[in-house]
């Protein structure tokens, strides 16, 4: 009998235990660059916040520090994430130079022109060689922007030509890259300095997508605008990531962990792409309600620049070949993943 009731006892506190795990309350520290009412914490990345804590009955919630409130650069987004100073950071991996090659090739110049179908392939893309690059980190999403353009202070870029000589920001060593490539001075900065580089004279414009330009004020920085056309690639996107530190995602219940699951991946990362689309027409409306002056370079421009920064992608090819990894066929797969998305 005393057996019995010492079975039973360990029985009840094992089921206790359990459903005390169960109950587990969570709350995740999420770290980012953006000021709180930029477009991608807003639409992006406050509706999955929502969801994980409504499928979890407000047990999983994330609490949010924009604009770097937690200390650190741009750049140090990732580690913070990696080395658990943080749960989750919204960040680009391409802030950190070198670090992230395997992704950075969605990030070669005029690969494409949806942020949806660039999602989605980058997403796939990482599934099939860019998951030793995260070690330490569980991405739960990547997304690229919509289409990065050209925008200048004092003078409207047509051709190739009008570049030469321009110090124009971009946001990662490959858009740097494309800069050099095609005459211009590339300066390599984040987001946040880029307002005041504008305003001292220290840059002549920069290469950003419509949506994140209001959020920033930068239409009233700069007066013109270089567009692509439609039936061209862009001249370039960058590639994002909502990426957990894996010793907290493991650390989680196992209930807890699936809703994560639910919540992440390819969906998640259609989705995020399909709201940059969005966000290009609204993004694109003040620097036109301010009487800004655009410019579309014909598809037969676009395709000399094209040419002129081909030298690029062999250069990304060789330096996956040197990695021991097969550089031709992954830019091939990037490219194959894009059509297969593209609308």
């Amino acid at each position: 009998m005393k057996k019995l009731f010492k079975l039973c006892a360990v029985a009840v506190g094992a089921l206790a235990a359990g459903a005390g795990a169960s109950a587990q309350e969570v709350t995740l520290k999420v770290h980012h660059f953006w000021n709180p009412q930029a477009m991608p914490p807003v639409k992006v990345l406050q509706p999955w916040c929502d969801k994980i804590a409504a499928e979890s009955n407000k047990r999983l919630k994330c609490q949010i520090f924009p604009a770097m409130q937690l200390g650190g650069t741009p750049a140090q987004l990732i580690d913070q994430a990696r080395d658990g100073v943080v749960d989750i950071a919204f960040t680009l991996p391409g802030y950190t130079a070198g670090r992230f090659p395997v992704m950075e090739v969605f990030e070669l110049p005029f690969m494409t022109n949806s942020a949806e179908a660039g999602a989605k392939a980058a997403w796939d893309f990482y599934v099939k060689y860019g998951q030793k690059e995260f070690a330490g980190l569980k991405p739960l999403m990547f997304s690229v922007h919509d289409e990065g353009y050209l925008h200048t202070s004092k003078k409207q870029v047509r051709t190739m030509a009008d570049l030469k000589g321009l110090k124009l920001r971009a946001p990662t060593r490959m858009t740097n890259k494309l800069l050099a490539s095609l005459g211009a001075a590339p300066v390599a900065m984040p987001l946040p300095a880029v307002a005041e580089a504008v305003n001292k004279g220290v840059i002549d414009g920069f290469l950003l997508p419509w949506e994140v330009i209001p959020s920033v004020k930068l239409q009233e920085m700069v007066k013109f605008h270089a567009e692509t056309e439609a039936s061209r690639p862009a001249l370039y996107s960058a590639v994002f990531t909502l990426a957990m530190n894996q010793a907290r995602y493991d650390s989680l219940p196992a209930d807890l962990k699936a809703i994560i699951d639910r919540n992440s991946g390819a969906a998640f990362s259609a989705a995020a792409g399909k709201t940059w689309d969005e966000s290009q027409a609204v993004g694109r409306k003040p620097a036109v309600d301010r009487g800004n002056t655009f410019y579309t370079i014909p598809a037969a421009e676009v395709d000399q620049w094209i040419k002129a920064s081909a030298p690029l992608y062999d250069e990304w090819t060789a330096a996956m070949d040197k990695a021991g990894l097969p550089g031709k066929q992954m830019l091939q797969d990037a490219r194959d993943l894009l059509v297969k998305y593209k609308k």
